[in-house]
């Protein structure tokens, strides 16, 4: 089912035909002036330069949209077309038709789920080589999700769609820092994927380098290998044993020494130093999927592509570079200048070592090459703006991503109520586990300080989806590009733009089927102006979702719900729904059921969980 942008496109870009003999863009968009009408056309005041230009008579934007209006013919789907201004025509939605379409979104079946299509394929690890998970086709089999796309169509051309996020580094704990990343990039991922592209997520983690011979050293010495894979160590000693060889290394040269020997055995594949990097990587891993688990993120170990991946094809990368003449020789090392930046892209240094620069360009030729790549999103911290321009540059630049839209998704920075960025009382680095833990923990006292009647289980499972969705959701309520300020206080408010505020609402929809055994009608009667707005913003999901999948902003998703939101609780407390008359109870159980399902759509693409009850 066609968005109302796209059906009004078609007639007004017809009737631009009709007029002018011109095919041109009808700029269809919500009316910034709501008494004016709920759709308006901005074409005519850049059609009135192009008629000029074309007849060579200077013409007024207005008459070019009298002469549009008098040949557009929009059938059932207005009740008035008027022109404001300099010319804007503006369109009032009539509410039969709105019925119409949101009954049309009521009969629409369900059909199987293709989330998931895609994910990880030619993506496997080293450490991992299972198949990905494929949709099956036809009628949902036994215990088949099912989709409920609300009439919203999949794109006409989908694309394949590399998304990179997340990025933890191996034997250390994921933090606070960690976490927009991985939500926002968990957020854009799930959009388009709903709008139908393929989606191969890659989570590039930081495996591979000098900090890893240094850590596996230190624990031979201390340890022995035995001892260090044994179930005694976990992620946390890891973390803190790292802490230790680094402040060996500084100070013990005999240790550096030893450190950068043990870099050179991993390199070259010596089956100890290996086993121990290997086992690293496992425990890393399980830490790594807790996490994911627990904010319901879609990555798994079939999504784990790290910078050791592409070790072998880091000399052909800077040979490659060198013969089209865009890596040069400079002090010793290899780099390439790019315009407008004073500091190079080092590819190779000195030493023969490589960069990430150097990593990630060969990840832009695997992921063209190999994964046929369409578009290459990466979703990191805004402080890696140079770095990405000076990236894309030089694979565009060596033909490496011709035809291949490369996207970087800055986000700001996570800060504390004092305005500065987000640390323990003593100055640490949050620990992800640990803000998840306390989020889990304020959330079960409000739940239990409201419902206290409810069995300590589903007071349990109702907590855990609005702590981590109030975690997740105060992160994308915000423009990505910007700071913002985390505060658990806020974030669990059952009012304002929060998780819990559209939870409850969504849980207020669900109390009211719980007291009727009545059904929905089949018919929708929006006659009330409460009812109207509520349709109105119900059919602009569409819409919405491509916004966000062409900005990657989630924020603007979120907006959308809070709206959907405060436009039922207008619409709940002015038409009253179990008190009417059978007919208009029928019909606002109806819109009670679409407000429902699109409150929950909404919020399990931005990842956060919808309890039917509070």
């Amino acid at each position: 089912m066609a968005t109302i942008v796209q059906q009004l496109e078609r007639p007004f870009r017809a009737a631009i035909a009709a007029a002018l003999d011109l095919d041109a863009d009808p700029q269809i968009g919500v009316s910034q002036h709501p008494q004016f009408g709920d759709y308006q056309s901005n074409a005519a005041m850049g059609l009135a330069k192009v008629v000029a230009d074309k007849t060579g008579k200077k013409t007024n934007p207005r008459a070019i949209a009298e002469q549009i209006k008098a040949k557009l013919d929009l059938g059932s789907i207005a009740s008035e077309v008027s022109i404001a201004g300099p010319g804007f025509i503006n369109v009032r939605l009539s509410p039969g038709w709105l019925g119409e379409q949101l009954q049309a979104l009521r009969n629409l079946t369900p059909s199987p789920s293709t989330l998931g299509e895609g994910r990880g394929e030619g993506s496997s690890s080293q450490l991992d080589k299972r198949p990905s998970p494929q949709p099956s086709p036809g009628v949902p089999g036994e215990g088949e999700e099912v989709e409920d796309r609300l009439g919203i169509e999949r794109v006409a051309n989908p694309q394949t769609i590399v998304v990179d996020y997340s990025g933890p580094n191996i034997a250390k704990e994921m933090h606070v820092g960690h976490l927009r990343s991985t939500i926002i990039g968990d957020a854009i991922s799930r959009v388009l994927e709903f709008q139908g592209h393929k989606i191969i997520r890659q989570n590039h983690i930081g495996d591979w380098g000098t900090q890893f011979g240094m850590l596996i050293e230190y624990l031979i010495q201390n340890f022995g290998l035995k001892k260090i894979w044994s179930a005694q160590f976990e992620i946390g000693d890891f973390n803190s044993f790292y802490q230790q060889a680094k402040a060996k290394f500084d100070a013990d040269p005999d240790f550096a020494e030893q450190a950068r020997k043990r870099v050179v055995m991993l390199q070259g594949g010596d089956p100890d130093t290996r086993e121990g990097w290997r086992q690293l990587i496992i425990k890393s891993l399980g830490h790594f999927d807790d996490i994911y688990d627990r904010l319901d993120v879609k990555l798994s170990d079939t999504d784990l592509r790290g910078e050791s991946e592409y070790n072998d094809r880091l000399p052909n990368t800077v040979a490659e570079l060198g013969k089209m003449g865009i890596a040069v020789e400079s002090e010793g090392a290899i780099v390439v200048h790019v315009p407008g930046y004073e500091s190079p892209l080092i590819i190779n240094k000195s030493d023969g070592g490589f960069l990430y620069g150097t990593t990630d360009l060969a990840a832009i030729r695997f992921r063209v090459r190999e994964l046929h790549a369409n578009r290459i999103i990466y979703v990191h911290d805004s402080r890696q703006s140079q770095h990405f321009a000076q990236l894309f540059w030089t694979a565009k630049k060596a033909g490496w991503a011709d035809g291949v839209e490369l996207d970087y998704a800055p986000f700001g920075t996570m800060l504390g109520e004092d305005g500065k960025p987000f640390k323990t009382r003593s100055g640490e680095t949050v620990k992800l586990k640990d803000l998840l833990d306390e989020a889990e923990q304020r959330a079960l006292k409000v739940v239990t300080d409201k419902n206290p009647e409810l069995p300590e289980e589903q007071r349990k499972q109702i907590a855990h989806a609005v702590g981590i969705g109030g975690v997740k959701y105060s992160d994308l309520a915000k423009d990505r590009v910007a700071d913002y300020v985390f505060s658990f206080d806020k974030m669990l408010a059952l009012d304002g733009n929060t998780a819990p505020y559209l939870q409850y609402a969504h849980a207020r929809i669900k109390s009211i089927f719980r007291k009727t055994s009545e059904k929905p009608g089949d018919t929708i009667h929006l006659d009330s102006p409460f009812e109207l707005a509520l349709a109105k913003h119900i059919l602009r999901l569409g819409e919405i979702l491509e916004i966000v999948a062409r900005e990657l902003k989630p924020h603007h998703l979120c907006t959308y719900l809070y709206e959907l939101a405060t436009r039922f609780s207008g619409f709940y407390e002015n038409c009253p729904v179990l008190q009417s008359e059978p007919a208009i109870r029928a019909s606002r159980l109806a819109l009670c059921e679409l407000t429902a399902r699109t409150m929950k759509q909404g919020l399990d693409l931005l990842g956060i969980e919808t309890p039917e009850q509070m």
